[in-house]
């Protein structure tokens, strides 16, 4: 059976697909209405709007908005165009509208109809419009405001001029007078043409205007002229003028009038500009307002309007509210009027075709498949493909989408926005082009390009076009049907089509033309056609999707292609792909430790390091199908035994180099922005840049593939990884290769840290492990750096800290900075190392624990710290020194550095330096005993606290070790002797021999004398300790014989003190001014005797009779000198009371004064015996020897006599 027979209707009839909104010859109505199809959905939306409707025609409603919206090609432009004839009620032929509807019975609720029908009877002008074409400006930009374009239609619907509003109102005008008949016939008598084929050109008949006007007696001439003058002026109207005219207008018409303006693709023409969205919602709201149901707005638009009012911020809700009737079509409702108009079968045919599919059901659905993720309709039974076929379901929403992109990309004019390829037209040509073949062929998806060919601009049909002429592409020079131009038209239906990817599986479906097609070999084409169109750069492909390329964008590839992109820029591309994306870590980690070690790897791709400056011990090489090196497995191996590298050798599949040189290519044109004359550059240039990432991703993609394929050599061997991910694969052979590279890191055994360092040297006792079991922590490390310096020593060099990291963090050994400081911390506390900083040799002795660690660990330092390997200190030494320290300071040190052996001494010997500058103050009084062995103990730890070098310091000990235990010995008593009362016994006993020396001349007494000697031989002993308890009683004994001698001394000495004080207090009694010196004599007298009394020195006690003659004789000549004063005194007062009285008695007074008689006083010289013997003592042997001393006596005597004077001689 051929295709042509299976059809209930023929289908090379012709029929009007093509919907063109302005288009209504009665031949065309009438097939329209006859074959209009009413789907289920359709039902719903007559029914939805006339329910609407209805509310204007029985009342009042200001909600008289209706919004169609539908995918293009969806049928709405064919639901308004019908709705327009159902309510104008159209006569076409002897049959109105309405009539289509109830005679073929498409509207099946009698309530619907019932609406229907009031509509219909209700008189409307309806007002058919596609707003696009009415409007007078092309292009995007300054679209007419959409109240204009309902004026100008409104204006045609009455008959008026509606490409100039100015001449419509003198129409209105005339019309509302009735004279505009009258004046039609003036203007053509007076121009000679009809006015309605003239009123276009207003500019040229002015004058025929204003004689047709002045004639009729309407206007004056100057009135007119000057209402022609403003006609020609821009036209402005306001929406609520044009809602007020409308409303006069229906009002005129009275009896219910409707006026309907139903407005085709509103929401293109709209767009995003949000005046022009504005400006229909004021229009639509005004007209509510102002007619209140009479005046309704029909629109259609691909978009609904909740998506379409979402412009940029404003507020649209009240045309929301306007179109409160929202009917959406979908394409369900395509399907069923595709299926019911073009495919509906006879009943033998369609019994035929179930047949098949029953017979062929697993072939097809094996033959049609679609490996993308978006839903793809295929026959879903026997029925479904009786009923779709010659065609496949999934060419109903994949044509939608097809004709939308291609509106967008692809149509020249306004031919598709015009509504002139319908999904109608598509499916009813191209199941023309199969009419004459038999059952089991299938449209294929290129045949829908035949229909749409003449619709398309010439960048998009043009490279089809060209390819027929293309010998490559079409060798037999056939005029249609080659296949791969067919293939070539698959992919341009698909460029711009999300829905579906343009892999070779899915092109294959898509190219299916019988249900009897081998799909393999059929693919085998398909990839042989794409290979030829690739080379022709017809088409390219990205990954594993095929584009189609328009004449610009060929150009494009051509300039794309001549960019230069050298080979080790794309393997550095590689290299960053591999190592910040797919394996982005710079570093391995050790799995040991929680993580402590980490090993960078130097990164190379062939021959080409990722970064400069690269100098880790280990490496990571990646070997592409471009390295041009040796690749056979014993180069290899040896390559990665040798470079001590993992090689990564990547399969030789090359075709994720070809996308990141397809990459580098683009990226390189579009820097150099070269063609801005393209008309569509910005398009394309936003295409490539968009091509480009996708070939980023791709070649990722396929790098990430190759690199879980690749072939791994690690310690030259190929290595068997157990992991599939790329992370892990390398992960695990940078492991091994570490293992081999970095052996002697298990020397760490003990992780340590500046905390570790810290406790180490705070710790006294040097012998603490840090491991049970008794052995010391990373021994063999220890040792390692331990030997490095000793071999730098014995080469006469100091070894930096930074010399240590440098050698032990890099293989074999591959140490943590943490590890280099505890291991040299652990030499040095164990007193293996010395340590030098800027010359000065450091220690413990001389620098604290913490400036220690700063030295160790402080990056400051890495250069100025130098070490040394330490010359030890004997064990003989070592034991001299711990000897002394226990016999000296009585302490023993736990510490078996020499560094803390000798702080600990050093510490212990300034100790005993300042207790003995203590004691030696104690000699600024006192001769104690032991000065000698202070002053020699302090010069011997003197002699060692200065020690910096540990070596020096134990042997000047261990030298001196008698004289330090001489010193111990000899000190101890020194100490005890101050420490105790010995010190103040001794102290008296010296008091008491000096009192003794002071006051010997005086005492004879042999008795104390012989207690004085004993004393005096145990104070000048040079270790007196052992006699010292001998002294308090000694001292006892010299007290009691003491004071018996002073006793006998003091009884003269008081009587001597009695008489002298007596004597005074006598001569004072005689005095006038006795009361006045009384107390003051007496209380210098007591003064004498009281020291006298209490004084325990007879030499001083003497001196007292002295001190006491010696007061006499100055109170006495105190006296004198008194008594003197006294004397003149009255002598002047009696001088003076004589002249007041002769001055009483009248006697005259001589001018000039008497000076007075001096009256003579005599003056008392006292003396004492003592002065006028002259001696303390007489010897008297005979009386020769008296009358010598009496001779000098009296001379004495006479030489004290004198004028007026009494010597006075006290005894």
């Amino acid at each position: 059976m051929k295709i042509k027979d299976m059809f209930a209707k023929k289908i090379d009839r012709e029929i009007q697909g093509v919907i063109i909104v302005g288009q209504g010859e009665d031949a065309n109505v009438s097939q329209e209405l006859d074959e209009y199809v009413v789907t289920r959905e359709l039902q719903k939306h007559f029914a939805d709007f006339y329910s609407a409707y209805k509310k204007g025609i029985v009342g009042t409603t200001p909600k008289m908005g209706v919004w169609i919206s539908g995918f293009f090609g969806s049928g709405k432009s064919h639901f308004l165009k019908i709705l327009s004839y159902l309510l104008e009620n159209r006569q076409v032929g002897d049959r109105r509208a309405m009539d289509y509807f109830v005679e073929d019975k498409k509207i099946v609720d009698p309530m619907v109809l019932a609406d229907m029908k009031l509509a219909a009877e209700t008189p409307t002008d309806v007002i058919l419009f596609n707003i696009d074409s009415k409007s007078e400006t092309n292009g995007k930009q300054n679209k007419d405001a959409i109240v204009n374009v309902f004026l100008k239609v409104f204006n045609q619907m009455q008959g008026f001029c509606g490409s100039i509003p100015h001449v419509a109102d003198l129409e209105r005008r005339l019309s509302e007078e009735g004279r505009y008949d009258e004046f039609k016939a003036a203007f053509e008598e007076e121009y000679g043409e009809p006015w309605e084929d003239s009123r276009q050109d207003f500019d040229f008949i002015q004058d025929s205007v204003v004689d047709a006007l002045v004639s009729m007696n309407f206007m004056s001439e100057a009135a007119a002229r000057n209402w022609c003058e403003k006609a020609v002026e821009p036209y402005t109207i306001s929406i609520e003028a044009f809602a007020k005219r409308v409303k006069a207008y229906i009002d005129r018409k009275g009896n219910n009038h409707h006026v309907v303006f139903l407005v085709d693709e509103i929401g293109q023409y709209i767009g995003d500009d949000s005046k022009l969205m504005l400006n229909l919602q004021t229009v639509t709201e005004e007209l509510g307002k102002e007619c209140m149901g009479k005046a309704w707005v029909i629109v259609t638009s691909q978009q609904d309007i909740d998506s379409i009012t979402k412009v940029k911020g404003n507020d649209f809700s009240k045309i929301q509210g306007r179109f409160d009737t929202r009917l959406s079509l979908s394409s369900a409702n395509v399907d069923a009027v595709i299926k019911k108009r073009i495919l509906e079968k006879t009943e033998p045919a369609a019994q035929s075709l179930r047949l098949l599919y029953e017979q062929k059901a697993t072939i097809i659905k094996n033959l049609i498949v679609f490996n993308d993720t978006a839903e793809k309709k295929l026959y879903a039974s026997a029925e479904d493909f009786a009923e779709v076929y010659p065609f496949v379901p999934y060419q109903f929403n994949l044509l939608s989408s097809v004709l939308t992109s291609i509106r967008t990309h692809g149509a020249s004019g306004k031919h598709l926005s015009g509504g002139e390829r319908s999904m109608l037209a598509l499916f009813k040509e191209s199941a023309v082009n199969v009419m004459n073949e038999e059952m089991g062929v299938i449209v294929p998806f290129h045949r829908f390009y035949d229909a749409l060919e003449n619709f398309l601009d010439h960048s998009h049909s043009g490279v089809i076009i060209r390819a027929y002429d293309n010998s490559y592409i079409n060798p037999e020079k056939k005029d249609r049907d080659v296949f791969a131009i067919n293939v070539l038209k698959t992919l341009f239906m698909i460029k711009y089509v999300l829905e579906i990817e343009a892999n070779i599986d899915n092109i294959t479906s898509l190219m299916i033309e019988n249900i009897d097609d081998d799909r393999i070999e059929l693919k085998g084409r398909v990839e042989e056609a794409l290979k030829v169109l690739i080379r022709q750069m017809l088409i390219q492909k990205n990954g594993s999707i095929y584009v189609f390329l328009t004449d610009e964008e060929q150009e494009v590839n051509n300039e794309i292609e001549k960019e230069n992109v050298e080979t080790p820029e794309i393997i550095t591309k590689v290299a960053e792909m591999i190592f910040e994306d797919i394996f982005p870590g710079k570093r391995y980690t050790y799995p040991a430790f929680n993580g402590r070690y980490a090993f960078g790897f130097n990164q190379f791709v062939d021959d080409r390091p990722y970064k400069a400056n690269q100098n880790y011990d280990i490496g990571l090489r990646v070997l592409t199908p471009w390295y041009d090196g040796s690749t056979d497995d014993g180069t290899l191996r040896m390559m990665s035994g040798q470079g001590r590298e993992v090689l990564v050798v990547l399969p030789n599949d090359a075709e994720f180099l070809t996308e990141i040189q397809a990459y580098l290519k683009i990226e390189g044109f579009l820097r150099k922005n070269t063609s801005t004359q393209l008309a569509k550059y910005e398009t394309i240039k936003e295409a490539k840049r968009v091509e480009m990432r996708e070939r980023n991703q791709n070649a990722k993609l396929y790098l990430t593939e190759a690199l879980k394929e690749a072939t791994i050599y690690v310690n030259g061997d190929v290595v068997r990884v157990n992991g599939k991910e790329v992370s892990s694969r390398i992960n695990e052979a940078i492991g091994r290769l570490v293992q081999t590279v970095y052996h002697k890191l298990s020397y760490i055994d003990a992780p340590m840290g500046e905390a570790e360092i810290r406790k180490m040297l705070h710790q006294s006792n040097q012998l603490a492990l840090s491991l049970e079991g008794g052995t010391e922590s990373n021994a063999h490390a220890l040792d390692d750096v331990q030997g490095f310096i000793a071999m730098n020593t014995r080469n006469h060099m100091k070894t930096s800290m930074k010399t240590v990291k440098d050698r032990f963090m890099k293989a074999p050994y591959g140490f943590v900075e943490d590890d280099v400081h505890w291991l040299v911390a652990r030499l040095f506390k164990r007193g293996d190392l010395s340590f030098t900083v800027n010359g000065a040799t450091v220690s413990l002795n001389n620098k604290s624990e913490e400036e220690i660690i700063g030295f160790i660990i402080k990056k400051a330092f890495a250069e100025k710290l130098l070490m040394e390997e330490r010359v030890r200190v004997s064990d003989k030494d070592k034991k001299a020194v711990r000897d002394v320290m226990k016999e000296t300071f009585r302490a023993t040190t736990s510490a078996e550095d020499e560094d803390t052996i000798m702080k600990n001494f050093q510490r212990y010997a300034q100790h005993t330096i300042d207790e003995i500058e203590k004691l030696e103050v104690n000699y600024k009084q006192y001769p104690y005993p032991g000065k000698k062995v202070l002053s020699s103990g302090k010069a011997l730890m003197q002699s060692v606290v200065q020690f910096q070098s540990a070596l020096d310091f134990f042997t000047t000990v261990s030298k001196k070790r008698d004289d330090f235990f001489d010193f111990a010995e000899d000190y101890e008593p020194v100490k005890t002797f101050f420490e105790g009362e010995q010190s103040t016994i001794f102290a008296r006993a010296l008091d008491m021999l000096a009192i003794f020396d002071d006051s010997k001349t005086y005492i004879v007494n042999e008795e104390l004398e012989g207690i004085v000697a004993q004393m005096r031989s145990i104070t000048r002993q040079e270790k007196p300790y052992a006699n010292i308890p001998k002294l308090p009683e000694l001292r006892e004994r010299f007290m009691s014989c003491y004071v018996k001698i002073l006793q006998q001394e003091s009884a003269p000495v008081l009587d001597s003190i009695d008489q002298a004080w007596k004597r005074v207090l006598e001569v004072l009694s005689t005095k006038e001014y006795n009361d006045q010196k009384r107390t003051a004599y007496y209380e210098k007298f007591q003064d004498i005797r009281d020291g006298a009394t209490h004084c325990n020195n007879v030499s001083t006690l003497r001196s007292y009779a002295d001190k006491a003659d010696a007061l006499k004789l100055r109170l006495l000549n105190e006296m004198d000198e008194l008594d003197r004063k006294l004397a003149k005194q009255k002598a002047e007062e009696e001088a003076r009371r004589q002249a007041e009285e002769a001055k009483q008695s009248g006697k005259p007074t001589p001018e000039v004064p008497v000076t007075p008689a001096p009256v003579k006083i005599r003056k008392t010289k006292n003396v004492s015996i003592k002065m006028m013997t002259g001696t303390a003592s007489w010897r008297l042997e005979s009386k020769e020897d008296i009358d010598r001393y009496m001779d000098s006596l009296r001379k004495s005597l006479e030489a004290q006599l004198d004028e007026d004077t009494i010597v006075n001689v006290e005894f």
